[in-house]
């Protein structure tokens, strides 16, 4: 884009946005349209996916750039508030949007943790982190190693722990789109995690941060309106009230009476139900709080999202965009209790006491993708889940509660068709996971590509790079670890959440004691931060 076109690009922000959202909306009327007219789901599902992946690559297209500090740094020109939904896009990854409302389906209270570690992490970042990198100005987490530490060293050994970091997580967000276009599209899970791959792409290849910061913001329009549309409707449907955080009280008392009921009727038992409604069974006090201290250093520290932090114009926007950004988040936090809660009088209600042979679909649906069990064998199909079921002794032929299990990863994205929703709802809530995936692994690739082209190619290699060359070995590298990380992906080496945990144990033992004491203690020694990032 011409300085021009992007300032007056900048000066139209509301407006664009507030068309692309109306657009958005519009699109998704005209596919229930169409699925009411009876156009397949499948048909649907494509466009659905496609469409959404191709507004992203416009927008990588429209912004490409082959100014450093647009590619780097956005410019530095990007308002606080786009800046913090930007920033909320990129930290809502698989983990939050897919696994976030399945963590507290299967943990119950124990699974609170999560929430107050991530948001609370984001009270770090403002009070005592983002606003002060922005100060140093510089483009990357090692950029502020080499500054504060004295040397390329330092950089070094914050390159190794950023590439950790970043190449697990952007693993995790791989998953989740493989996860989605493996159930939507029907292919082989090793060639669904290439779908997403291509989308990320076009978006952080072609235009670095400038096109990474305002697909984020597009994508975060489309993961919020596809997170709640489905817990809206059922709280319409269920209570008459279009709010669920009003209901999820009227819910709560429900499953507890559906609990009863099962009690009574010998289809689970108190000791079962005990972990799903009382705190520290899953785990004690001293584990819930210390995970939550873990989740919010490493939040504090995630390379990608301090990134965000360098592309305001001032420090004081850089404090406004940590607090746009925990209201983009809260509203998504805010929801996933409500949604766990659905989800879980929805297969109370309609899976739990059911008869073996009359099953709804979707479970067989979602158990091909191994996300589904019933009595500890993948529901493939009937005939699979007679089987085991039928090898129980004394199993009666009746879905008990101890014979259902959901994986974390299905909850969000199986929930429409749990509940008996339009498949265009489905359809919805598949875009908004893409979008999760996608606009953290744009921001986690970036990081990756921007650490090994600008801290080690033109700062420890070849200093005197021109800006071409240092663009086009960023653009090189980019790919190649994009391929890398859908390699290892494509071998599906575990859950989300667990790949999460370990991105975030990383980061919160390898960058946050050096950062916070870097920024806040003068008398922090390189020899101490060197020593501490070597040990983790």
């Amino acid at each position: 884009m011409a300085q021009s076109s992007s300032d007056g690009f900048l000066g139209n922000l509301g407006k664009v946005y507030g068309l692309y959202t109306g657009g958005f909306a519009a699109f998704v009327i005209f596919l229930a349209i169409l699925e009411q007219m009876g156009v397949s789901n499948t048909i649907i599902g494509y466009l659905f996916i496609f469409f959404t992946i191709g507004i992203y690559a416009l927008i990588g297209i429209l912004s490409r750039t082959m100014q450093v500090s647009e590619y780097y740094v956005a410019g530095r020109k990007v308002p606080a508030f786009y800046n913090g939904m930007a920033t909320g896009s990129d930290w809502m990854s698989a983990a939050s949007f897919i696994g976030m409302a399945g963590i507290l389906y299967n943990q119950g209270y124990d699974g609170l943790a999560y929430i107050l570690g991530w948001t609370g992490g984001y009270v770090l970042v403002a009070v005592l982190i983002g606003p002060y990198l922005r100060k140093f100005g510089c483009y990357t987490v090692p950029d502020f190693f080499a500054a504060r530490y004295g040397g390329n060293f330092a950089r070094f050994l914050a390159i190794i722990i950023l590439m950790a970091t970043s190449f697990t997580y952007v693993t995790a967000q791989l998953v989740g789109t493989g996860l989605i276009a493996q159930r939507f599209f029907g292919m082989p899970f090793e060639y669904a995690v290439l779908v997403g791959l291509a989308g990320i792409l076009v978006c952080s290849m072609l235009g670095g941060m400038r096109a990474v910061t305002w697909t984020q913001v597009a994508q975060y329009i489309v993961l919020i309106i596809a997170y709640l549309v489905p817990v809206v409707i059922l709280s319409t449907q269920n209570y008459g009230i279009p709010v669920p955080q009003l209901t999820y009280g009227q819910v709560l008392s429900d499953i507890a009476a559906r609990e009863q009921e099962m009690i009574a009727q010998g289809l689970t038992t108190v000791e079962t139900l005990k972990p799903h409604v009382q705190p520290f069974l899953n785990m004690n006090m001293l584990n819930f709080f210390t995970l939550v201290i873990c989740l919010m250093v490493g939040t504090a520290a995630l390379p990608h999202v301090l990134m965000r932090y360098f592309t305001t114009p001032s420090v004081r926007d850089a404090r406004k965009s940590v607090a746009w950004s925990l209201l983009f988040i809260f509203i998504l936090y805010f929801t996933a209790p409500a949604y766990a809660a659905f989800a879980k009088l929805e297969v109370y209600t309609h899976v739990i006491g059911a008869n073996i042979a009359e099953l709804p679909q979707w479970i067989y649906t979602w158990g091909k993708t191994n996300l589904v069990f019933v009595c500890g064998k993948a529901a493939t199909d009937a005939a699979a889940v007679a089987a085991a079921c039928g090898a129980l002794e004394g199993h009666q032929g009746v879905v008990r509660l101890a014979d259902f299990r959901m994986v974390n990863d299905a909850i969000v994205i199986a929930t429409p068709e749990i509940a008996g929703l339009p498949y265009v709802v489905a359809g919805l809530v598949a875009a908004g996971g893409l979008a999760a995936a996608l606009s953290t692994a744009d921001g986690l690739l970036l990081a990756i590509a921007n650490a090994l082209s600008h801290d080690i190619y033109s700062k420890m290699i070849d200093k005197n790079a021109s800006p071409e060359r240092r663009l086009v070995v960023a653009r090189v590298l980019l790919v190649i670890v994009a391929l890398l990380s859908a390699y290892y992906a494509s071998t599906n080496p575990a859950d989300i959440g667990t790949l999460v945990a370990w991105a975030f144990s990383m980061a919160a033992a390898g960058f946050f004691p050096a950062l916070v004491l870097g920024i806040w203690w003068k008398r922090t020694t390189t020899a101490g931060a060197i020593s501490q990032g070597s040990q983790n």
